[in-house]
């Protein structure tokens, strides 16, 4: 109900409060502690302070292998993409995520923000894996349909999606032009098992702030504040991989749409605003559909296409992110991913961004796939936890911004227009008027 107290709770003490507070005791604490020069008595207690950290951690691992499953197979039964469009559509979409990816890797490749300070292993020791096509080819059906879930295999996961994701669509398509309800049953399963896949992840998602002290009062109490420089370089790595995202989503409505930048700045700064104070391009799909048909003045057709339905498979900002993750925890670990690893960021990247919309701290959840699928050990996730919930926001506000683009490169470069709706009342012209369609 709208006035629990869960509810009530959470709009009074928001995530990102939690978080600040949680940051503010575990400086607290970790002072306490030694500040980089513990007491050996303490050393116990200390290290038992990230086990909340780790179990969230292996929850978030745990989660997210089914709610892409389902992500993916409710995006199938859900979305109406028409066929001409929709060629056009994911053409748009892979070469947007794509671009996103390799600004995150080049960036992080030149700033290399985690060789400013390292940290001390807390987890597992790294392996390493390499891009292998012929593997990859070979791996990509599984032994079993439940094999993905347990091994956390982002190809196979993604395969088997697609392939029953296509299958019950047919199954849909067949059964409405039959005008048959029987596809009903099939769609409202899909969607209830997703819906309580997501709630059991906001509840973990509620626990990030106990992992944020527990990781953050743990390192200062060992280390100090020192390995936190290169938290800093990695957040202003972001931004600025961010930023050129941005940009090249400008160049891109200047030179393949009627769209001017200026234009298309001013019309969506709502729906950027929303988008950065509500972390969820969800909550801001209705803003960003109505700055883009009357802000912006794209046809409503393109406005349905990229902010309704390309936003269900647009993660730019997430899949940046994600690259430039694995890149700094790397770094951190004194690992050097050579271009084969770094290809297979790339790959795992784009398909873990797949099923990635509407997922509350979808960056988080995906970023688990991404790093098993590289060799990197999740625990150090929780590195990223401490600033994710202001990073997230950032990142949110590029993927609406890619949504926007996509609507403005849909609409083309020329700019549609009705004819002129004339009524004449007693010989004299009492109304015209020009709208976009």
């Amino acid at each position: 109900m709208s006035d629990s107290k869960g509810f009530v709770f959470s709009k009074t003490f928001p995530l990102s409060l939690q978080i600040a507070i949680a940051l503010i005791l575990a400086v607290v604490v970790g002072i306490l502690f030694g500040a980089g020069n513990p007491n050996p008595n303490f050393i116990d207690l200390i290290n038992h302070l990230t086990i909340p950290c780790n179990l969230i951690l292996k929850a978030l691992r745990a989660l997210a292998t089914p709610l892409i499953l389902l992500a993916i197979l409710h995006a199938f039964l859900t979305v109406h993409i028409p066929g001409r469009s929709g060629r056009k559509l994911a053409i748009l979409l892979l070469t947007n995520t794509l671009m996103a990816i390799i600004v995150g890797l080049l960036v992080a490749n030149l700033l290399q923000p985690g060789r400013w300070w390292s940290v001390a292993s807390f987890g597992a020791a790294p392996t390493n894996k390499t891009l292998d096509p012929w593997g990859l080819l070979q791996d990509i059906v599984p032994p079993s349909i439940l094999q993905p879930l347990v091994d956390n295999n982002v190809i196979q996961l993604v395969f088997v999606a697609l392939a029953f994701g296509v299958v019950l669509r047919a199954i849909k398509t067949e059964q409405v032009a039959q005008k048959k309800n029987d596809y009903q049953p099939i769609e409202q399963l899909i969607g209830l098992l997703f819906e309580a896949v997501m709630a059991v992840l906001k509840w973990v998602i509620a626990l990030v702030p106990i992992a944020v002290f527990g990781i953050v009062a743990k390192t200062i109490a060992l280390q100090g504040f020192k390995p936190f420089i290169s938290l800093a370089a990695f957040i202003v790595a972001v931004l600025i991989g961010l930023f050129l995202q941005g940009i090249y989503y400008t160049l891109r409505v200047k030179f393949g749409s009627w769209v001017s930048p200026q234009r298309f700045l001013r019309g969506g700064s709502d729906a950027l605003l929303t988008a950065f104070s509500t972390a969820s391009s969800t909550a801001a799909m209705p803003v960003t559909f109505q700055a883009l048909m009357q802000k912006i003045g794209v046809r409503e057709s393109s406005a349905s296409l990229g902010a309704l339905i390309g936003s269900n498979f647009n993660n730019d900002g997430t899949a940046l992110y994600e690259a430039m993750s694995a890149l700094f925890v790397g770094q951190l670990l004194g690992l050097h991913l050579n271009l084969p690893q770094q290809l297979m960021v790339v790959f795992t990247s784009i398909i873990a961004s797949v099923g990635a919309a509407g997922i509350p701290e979808a960056g988080l959840v995906t970023m688990t796939l991404v790093f098993t699928a590289v060799g990197l050990p999740t625990q150090y996730i929780a590195i990223l936890i401490t600033v994710d919930w202001f990073l997230d926001r950032c990142r949110t506000a590029i993927n609406v911004m890619g949504d926007m683009t996509i609507s403005c490169l849909l609409d083309g470069k020329t700019q549609h227009v009705k004819q002129v709706d004339v009524v004449y009342l007693e010989g004299d012209l009492s109304h015209a008027e020009v709208q976009s369609e």
